[in-house]
């Protein structure tokens, strides 16, 4: 762990510790009713929620495969292994284990980093899109009260709701879908045009810093090569289809796994919007994943959505957001390291050569563009 992490690390341990010591003589916590929370909840619900998630995988290698196929053509299975050691490592280690799957799939093809590295980037474009397009939709029949209620933990957006509270809405309701529209307007633009755009930054950027004008516009053509994965309207609807797919499978792992604690009537009653307003919030809560303590920050912040929103007891809400960690980020580990056996790969030893990989593969595309 690097050490600027370890110090985040030990700031949100000591934040929870406090915390807790707060809350033992303030918040009223039955451990008897959060165990029988537990216990009666309907198991089969929540395996079935981790069928979709372990499901999502095979969207993801099947995708991958789609955008690389152009390049070269591969199996639509061939990358399952690739995405699941890949989310382990980030399950395990953090998110500084990102670049692992764009390197084993490298490793695995025989293809370049580089290229990789753009595969990725224009999936998470995609995943953000129909993400984004998901959540617009089920938000229009949420209470503009209980999206405020979720999106509070953000400063930037209580202070927006504090002084302009329909702004604060309408950013909640349709903030990510219009990043999306911009981002896809930027991407296309890119495919079509990649060198007249990167000429454009370069000349508006040259009068700030002749460097900075130099390193976008190497970027932007670097990028605009890596959206040779997408050629035709086709390939874009097909990868655009999987993603949303994929999504809505995620989506019904969160229904199912909330749904399951029938001993709480307000998550056993729980509707498909409200749903989805609560995997903002665990989204939100994940961004950034440190090994072990981030678990526990993500547990807490979605227990106060589901508090909120739902108006579920503390014990329900805690049962029910461990699940939802477990069930959504935790399950794949065993799976995970059992391949990573098979593949005689180490996560920990491969998400150092793919960090020093991606360091160098920069310290490169700087040295182009300084050139």
């Amino acid at each position: 762990m690097k050490k600027g992490q370890l110090i985040l690390g030990l700031v949100v341990l000591a934040a929870l510790a406090g915390l807790v010591l707060w809350a033992r003589h303030r918040v009223h916590f039955d451990f008897r009713v959060f165990r029988a929370q537990v216990a009666l909840a309907d198991w089969r619900m929540i395996a079935a929620a981790a069928g979709c998630i372990y499901f999502g995988y095979v969207f993801r290698s099947v995708r991958w495969a789609l955008l690389l196929r152009h390049n070269k053509k591969i199996g639509p299975l061939t990358l399952v292994g690739t995405q699941v050691m890949g989310f382990t490592a980030v399950a395990l280690i953090g998110r500084v284990a990102d670049p692992v799957r764009p390197y084993l799939v490298s490793k695995k093809t025989g293809l370049p980093l580089g290229s990789q590295i753009a595969v990725y980037i224009v999936e998470r474009l995609l995943d953000a899109g129909a993400m984004a397009l998901i959540f617009s939709i089920a938000l229009i029949w949420v209470p503009a009260d209980q999206i405020l209620a979720v999106t509070a933990h953000s400063g930037w957006s209580a202070k927006l709701a504090e002084h302009h509270r329909t702004l604060a809405i309408l950013v909640a309701r349709f903030g990510g879908l219009a990043l999306t529209v911009l981002g896809a307007t930027f991407l296309i633009l890119v495919r079509l045009a990649g060198g007249a755009v990167a000429a454009f930054f370069e000349h508006a950027l040259r009068p700030l810093s002749k460097n900075l004008a130099q390193s976008v516009g190497h970027k932007v053509r670097t990028f605009h090569s890596g959206l040779d994965t997408m050629r035709s309207l086709g390939d874009f609807a097909a990868a655009a289809s999987l993603s949303l797919g994929m999504w809505l499978l995620i989506a019904l792992a969160y229904f199912l796994a909330m749904r399951a604690f029938v001993a709480s009537p307000e998550l056993a009653s729980l509707t498909p919007p409200k749903c989805v307003l609560l995997m903002i919030a665990s989204g939100s809560a994940s961004i950034i994943q440190l090994p072990v303590i981030g678990w526990f920050s993500q547990i807490g912040l979605v227990a106060v959505a589901l508090v909120a929103v739902l108006g579920a007891s503390a014990e329900a809400a805690t049962a029910c957001a461990a699940t939802l960690l477990l069930v959504t980020f935790l399950s794949i580990i065993p799976v995970g390291l059992i391949w990573a056996q098979i593949e005689h790969v180490s996560l920990r030893k491969i998400t150092a050569e793919s960090g020093h990989a991606g360091e160098a593969l920069a310290e490169g595309e700087a040295a182009g563009a300084a050139e």
